[in-house]
């Protein structure tokens, strides 16, 4: 099964769908004369300004999809007003998706009398499942606030018992885990005790860590880490609720990170969403076309269902690898041939898909040079046709 890409290209203002001598020169005249109706297939993020000038918003993200789905299209017609119908963007905007932190602070160290308040842990004073761990924080702190933090030191057996300190937040009335240091792994990053200098300085190296810690795992975009991290500092904003702004002492804070792909970064809680959009009779709307690029197999098809009625065509096709684009040539493929074409292929490419599936299919081309055209598709009553 051939496999679908949804819509991933670079903008051009270089209009796929528009063929001429001279492109660029027509498109040109077209921005000059401030004509609609340039069709072009392209990615947008949006920018501070689209959300804070053009929606007159007071934050660069969207609380829902619905939002997103709604305003985008104001953006799209704002910044693009000659792109017309047939026309396709892919639009990367934020999503406001919170992640909690720490509001205060408890540091406890488990102690031999708590695992041997529980039947499970009292033979080897240990944890060796995690539900045991969430089970004694419910027990130990059941009233807590909420957002505080248990930065709780203890041992777990894994193969060997080995001593860990994770943070474990406590956020409507759940435990959210947040993954801590080992102190070995505080030295690994270059630290002389077990805890960073600066919140700074761990902002800058657990990103690091957390490219080595998982890079044998399959992490996937957009995945967001909770880390707790130690730092040697004074306490302004009376974190462990002692009543002391000046004390100074090791305390422990949580950050979140966002994997990109290839590095994490810090997560200012906006998420990267991707939503597409298409240009119908020059309204923006939410749409649901994939973009395809024809292959050799599919010419090699082509050439095998409409050899015998269009033969010039089809070997002229088969020996270069596009269409003939130029009118009056032998070779010509016209419009009407190239739909019925795209009408054969994708009935065999896609024969499961629903009605009003789109399709932008892009297409190599020889006007007179090399060059490539973007043909519109939907399915209608099970057969492919122009849009």
């Amino acid at each position: 099964m051939k496999k679908f890409n949804y819509l991933l290209t670079a903008i051009t203002i270089g209009a796929m769908s528009m063929v001429g001598c001279d492109p660029v020169e027509d498109i040109n005249d077209q921005l000059e004369a401030n004509e609609a109706g340039i069709s072009d297939v392209f990615n947008y993020t949006l920018t501070e300004d689209d959300y804070k000038e053009v929606l007159e918003l007071d934050f660069a993200t969207f609380n829902s999809v619905d939002d997103a789905k709604s305003l985008v299209p104001l953006v799209l017609k704002n910044n693009f007003p000659v792109l017309g119908n047939g026309s396709l963007a892919t639009v990367t905007y934020d999503l406001y998706a919170p992640v909690s932190t720490e509001r205060s602070l408890i540091v406890y160290t488990v102690s031999t009398a708590d695992y041997d308040a529980y039947p499970e842990t009292e033979r080897f004073d240990n944890f060796d499942d995690e539900d045991q761990i969430y089970t004694f924080l419910d027990d130990k702190f059941p009233d807590v606030a909420n957002r505080t933090l248990v930065s709780l030191t203890y041992k777990f057996y894994n193969g060997s018992a080995q001593t860990l300190n994770n943070g474990f937040l406590r956020v409507n009335g759940e435990w959210q885990f947040a993954l801590g240091l080992t102190n070995d792994e505080y030295t690994m990053v270059g630290q002389g005790f077990a805890n960073f200098n600066t919140k700074d300085e761990a902002l800058r190296k657990l990103p690091i860590y957390l490219l080595d810690k998982f890079k044998y795992e399959d992490v996937a975009i957009n995945d967001v880490k909770s880390t707790t991290y130690k730092v040697y500092t004074t306490d302004v904003s009376d974190i462990d609720g002692d009543g002391s702004v000046t004390d100074s002492a090791t305390y422990s804070f949580i950050a979140n990170f966002i994997f990109d792909g290839s590095s994490w970064d810090v997560y200012n809680n906006a998420l990267p969403m991707t939503l597409q959009f298409g240009n119908d009779a020059g309204e923006w709307i939410p749409d649901n076309t994939i973009a395809y690029t024809l292959t050799v197999a599919d010419y090699v098809f082509i050439g095998g269902e409409l050899s015998s009625e269009f033969p010039a065509q089809t070997a002229s096709m088969l020996r270069f690898n596009n269409l003939d684009r130029r009118s009056g040539n032998d070779a010509f493929w016209s419009d009407d041939l190239i739909y019925r074409a795209l009408d054969l292929l994708f009935n065999k490419l896609d024969a499961n898909a629903e009605e009003g599936q789109k399709y932008a299919v892009t297409l190599d081309i020889y006007n007179g040079a090399n060059t490539t055209e973007t043909f519109f598709i939907i399915k209608t009553n099970g057969s492919w046709v122009k849009q």
